[in-house]
């Protein structure tokens, strides 16, 4: 007959082994999702990664409800939300148009162009290439002037895999665009070479879908810019440089970002990012 201390021990030893198999679940699925990760810009834009974050969260929910002990002790206080360092949105509505052709190239394309975001959390100036992406550079040329990007909210921060800021919907739901699309330019940037977009950069969002090489030359107005050097393949038009407010970036960045919301799967950031006013001019030929 088994003793009630050896039972004890058997049960015992039985939940450790659970627990350690569950761990090393944990530990694969970690791995697979850095992975998926580092294409989930792709899968966001193109509306396909609800399931993806919905699942893994299921499984670390799962995972801890199983290994949790009972415990007499108080459970923690809620943390505190992370201090807004950015200011009050200025009056005023996103805009709600949309065209029904990309507009006619009115940009000069030996001309580089500046496109200056004036935030809620300071300003960014963009460097755009008109020469390598002019297709791109004039759709953001007749936007900003059409005060497409005014009032709007830059909707999605990724801080962990790839480290982006993504701008350029004024629904803030990632699935809004001006109703014309635009092809990929600039793919072949020496930049790019080593699957990497530098820090910095400042490319399109688009629906390319590399599973089944899907949804090419499918930009609209969503574009995102780099803070820290992310590993992407070159699917995605790169047509800018951050040449001023790369620290604002990085202070957005600190914030932090939002939990996945569990419909669309978007990690908000914590700051609250509002494109107050976008404005394009060309440089001034030295």
């Amino acid at each position: 007959m088994v003793s009630k201390e050896q039972r004890r021990k058997q049960l015992a030893r039985a939940k450790f082994e659970r627990q350690q198999e569950r761990r090393v679940g944990r530990q694969h699925r970690g791995r697979r999702r850095r992975i998926l990760l580092a294409v989930a810009l792709v899968l966001l834009v193109a509306g396909g990664a609800t399931a993806l974050v919905v699942v893994n969260r299921d499984d670390d929910q799962a995972d801890q409800a199983q290994d949790a002990e009972p415990s007499a002790e108080p459970s923690a206080e809620p943390s505190t939300p992370p201090e807004d360092p950015c200011g009050e949105p200025e009056e005023g509505e996103p805009s709600t148009a949309t065209w029904e052709e990309e507009p006619e190239m009115t940009v000069d394309t030996a001309s580089d162009y500046v496109m200056r975001l004036a935030t809620t959390c300071g300003d960014i100036e963009i460097t755009m290439d008109a020469e390598a992406t002019p297709r791109t550079v004039n759709s953001f040329n007749f936007l900003a002037g059409e005060g497409y990007f005014d009032h709007s909210r830059c909707h999605r921060l990724v801080p962990e895999g790839i480290f982006v800021l993504q701008c350029g919907d004024p629904q803030g739901t990632g699935q809004g665009g001006p109703g014309y699309t635009i092809p990929d330019e600039n793919l072949d940037d020496p930049d790019l070479a080593e699957g990497v977009y530098p820090a910095g950069t400042v490319a399109m969002a688009n629906q390319y879908n590399p599973s089944d090489d899907s949804g090419r030359d499918s930009g609209g107005s969503q574009y995102f810019l780099v803070y820290q050097d992310s590993q992407l393949p070159p699917d995605y038009t790169p047509f800018g440089t951050v040449t001023a407010g790369l620290d604002v970036l990085e202070m957005i960045a600190q914030a932090g970002a939002t939990p996945p919301d569990p419909t669309s799967g978007t990690t908000a950031p914590n700051a609250t990012v509002v494109i107050n006013e976008a404005t394009v001019e060309p440089v001034p030929a030295a």
